[in-house]
């Protein structure tokens, strides 16, 4: 059973109206962990400042909270694709998968 851990790796923030440090982008990291077998993948969110019902200060941020942006802007269908890809290169690592080899030709 694979286990995913979501982390914010990095956020980016712009002043808008009279709100400053808005969160505009964060970057993220998704691991599963199986086992002895660990794969990730990283990538960036973007958010709209009209998809956000409240502001929340900066400072109060945590890193729940912007994962559940994160994870809102991905949508359900986002994040099972995600996690998909990561179990998949869990699988390749736990069967490798079987490459042709060049052999000389017996003649």
């Amino acid at each position: 059973m694979t286990t995913y851990t979501w982390a914010v790796t990095a956020l980016y923030t712009e002043t808008i109206g009279t709100e400053s440090d808005y969160v505009v982008i964060a970057n993220y990291e998704v691991v599963g962990v199986d086992g002895e077998y660990t794969a990730s993948l990283s990538n960036t969110a973007r958010f709209s400042t009209e998809s956000v019902s409240e502001f929340i200060p900066y400072a109060d941020l945590t890193n729940e909270i912007v994962i559940g942006w994160v994870q809102e802007e991905l949508g359900v269908d986002g994040v099972a694709n995600l996690e998909a890809c990561i179990q998949g290169q869990i699988d390749s690592l736990i069967t490798p998968p079987v490459y042709p080899v060049s052999t000389p030709l017996p003649f």
